[in-house]
């Protein structure tokens, strides 16, 4: 038998999971920032189908580790297959509506993912929520509404692209949490061959000639999102869902940055103001004393997954 962690391996175990979370945030937001340049002239389904190719120069060498035969050995397949549905449907969406709104609009409906996976943990995931943590994921979100102050443009219809996506996107984060034994390497692969699959499709009659930069770029965006997938995967089974998901808030930071280095937006009283109250908020559900009471023994993923 396994021995139980202690109270100070639990500790360790959560601050790793937090890390983990914060730099596929970080990957995360630099996939938004490559993904945004690309579907202005390129189709989804293109950038999908290549981007999935790229995904596979990280995610090959995991698989071959493992062996092919594992991805075939899962969990309840009922919800494996739920999981893919809705990452494919979060990533697809996401670019859909980038090809269309603003980024910073786009960013505003994924925003709010912390507020629907703490409310999903709570019912699914036995994740109790005390008030004071509801309270600040609640200003959290107000600190983003604030610093991103959304456009008329969200008023369109393809904002339904970002609202159902970023309703995707919660529902794969908690999937993936209830789903902890599985390999991660696993998890992430039926995401990309469903993602592939996808793109595929989608790319027959809209398919453009690509230069090698551009080429590159969409390989490169693969090999991002692989590895931000497997980290996000990995934070998932270190700690609880409700208290990582405002740390989705983070990439807001990393957009300011990398909004700022590429394209030279700088940031403006707004955003200076909502992402202080961001900071704040994720740093009060950080320090909440009743931390490791939330978390488990059995969170902790085995060996060798």
């Amino acid at each position: 038998m396994q021995p139980q962690p202690t109270a100070t391996g639990l500790k360790n175990f959560v601050l790793l999971g937090v890390v983990l979370m914060l730099l596929g945030d970080f990957l995360f937001a630099l996939n938004d920032a490559m993904g945004k340049w690309l579907v202005t002239s390129f189709s989804v389904g293109q950038v999908l189908l290549i981007r999935s190719f790229g995904c596979f120069i990280i995610l090959g060498p995991l698989i071959a580790r493992q062996g092919p035969a594992q991805l075939f050995r899962v969990e309840q397949k009922g919800l494996q297959f739920l999981r893919v549905l809705f990452a494919t449907l979060d990533v697809g969406l996401f670019y859909a509506a980038v090809a269309y709104l603003p980024l910073a609009d786009v960013m505003t409906f994924y925003m709010a993912g912390p507020i629907y996976v703490a409310a999903l943990s709570h019912f699914f995931l036995n994740e109790r929520i005390g008030w004071r943590r509801w309270l600040a994921v609640f200003v959290g979100f107000c600190g983003v509404v604030i610093a991103l102050r959304p456009s008329s443009a969200m008023l369109s219809l393809p904002s339904l692209f970002g609202i159902v996506g970023s309703l995707s996107f919660s529902m794969a984060l908690v999937l993936n949490r209830y789903l902890r034994n599985t390999s991660d390497t696993t998890l992430v692969t039926w995401q990309m061959v469903a993602a592939l699959l996808v793109g595929a499709v989608l790319s027959i009659g809209a398919w453009q000639p690509t230069t090698a930069v551009e080429l590159t770029g969409m390989l490169a965006l693969g090999v991002v999102a692989s590895c931000a997938h497997l980290l996000i995967t990995r934070s998932l089974k270190l700690a609880p869902a409700s208290l990582l998901a405002p740390l989705q808030y983070s990439l807001l930071i990393w957009a300011i940055a990398l909004g700022y280095l590429f394209f030279g937006d700088v940031p403006d009283l707004y955003v200076i103001s909502g992402g202080t109250i961001i900071v704040v908020a994720g740093l009060f559900i950080f320090h909440r004393k009743n931390l490791l009471a939330t978390v488990p023994p059995e969170a902790v993923a085995p060996d060798g997954h």
